[in-house]
């Protein structure tokens, strides 16, 4: 018995030492995963370029996990390159010729309402009527931001981008005539000019198509001028057919008599106004 009372002592011994030894080799280990994520949280404090490359790396293995699950690409700042806005939040008379126009030409009310609501604002601040600016669009590409005519002119105003490289710096280099806001922010600058220069909207409108040392613009101006009569009344709240002949305009521009048709003008003949 007492060969085998102490084999008993020395085996509650050893258990005893063997957990205690676990015990502090488990305390040690969150006592170091503690101070190590206090390090951790200080570098990270101290080295905000650490944080955001470690925010950088989480939300790549977030993306790539989230392709494997669901087999797409993730993109959550794609919206944020959207040009697009709600037509129930714009004003009235902005929302009823975003309406009109997506229907006429057949584009989503979205990606118009936020060229409407762009227009209005570039018109309030170079003083020029914002159903004119929509207008001049509508008829150079019926709102297509990747239109290109055979003589280079890109974008949904038909700005020659060759001509004007010099206007898409400020928008990142000439690629951005590709961009919806872009385009409309060169485009306005240079039909501004066009219109400097001639001394009245239908001369730049002339000169805006290319045709200005020509007898005839082909009739473009008086298609600009049509289109710009029936959204002023859209935006008066009056009834407007998408394709009833333009009456004669109330205010001060008065649209000029319709010339015999003649072949298209070469926009390349634009003026390469600063």
């Amino acid at each position: 018995m007492t060969a085998s009372n102490n084999m008993n002592f020395s085996l509650r011994q050893t258990l005893a030492a063997v957990t205690k030894g676990i015990f502090q080799l488990t305390h040690s280990s969150f006592a170091l995963i503690g101070l190590a994520v206090l390090f951790a949280a200080m570098a990270l404090v101290a080295r905000p370029e650490l944080r955001q490359i470690g925010e950088i790396k989480l939300f790549t293995w977030l993306q790539e996990r989230q392709q494997e699950v669901s087999g797409m690409v993730s993109d959550l700042v794609a919206i944020d390159r959207a040009t697009a806005a709600d037509p129930k939040e714009l004003p009235k008379q902005q929302a009823a010729v975003a309406f009109w126009l997506s229907k006429k030409y057949r584009v989503a009310p979205e990606p118009i309402s936020a060229l409407v609501s762009e227009a209005y604002e570039i018109g309030a601040r170079v003083k020029l009527d914002p159903t004119l600016i929509l207008a001049v669009m509508a008829v150079e590409s019926g709102f297509n931001p990747f239109a290109q005519s055979s003589v280079g002119a890109q974008g949904l105003m038909q700005v020659m981008t060759k001509i004007h490289s010099d206007k898409y710096q400020n928008f990142g280099g000439k690629f951005a005539a590709f961009d919806p806001l872009a385009n409309l922010h060169v485009g306005v600058k240079v039909f501004q000019d066009c219109i400097r220069v001639a001394g009245s909207v239908e001369g730049g409108l002339k000169y805006y198509v290319g045709a200005g040392n020509m007898e005839t613009d082909g009739g473009y101006a008086s298609k600009v001028m049509a289109e710009y009569v029936r959204l002023q009344q859209v935006a008066q709240g009056r009834a407007t057919p998408r394709t009833s002949p333009a009456p004669t305009l109330t205010k001060v521009i008065t649209p000029s008599e319709p010339e015999a048709p003649a072949a298209t003008p070469d926009k390349t003949a634009t003026l390469a106004m600063s």
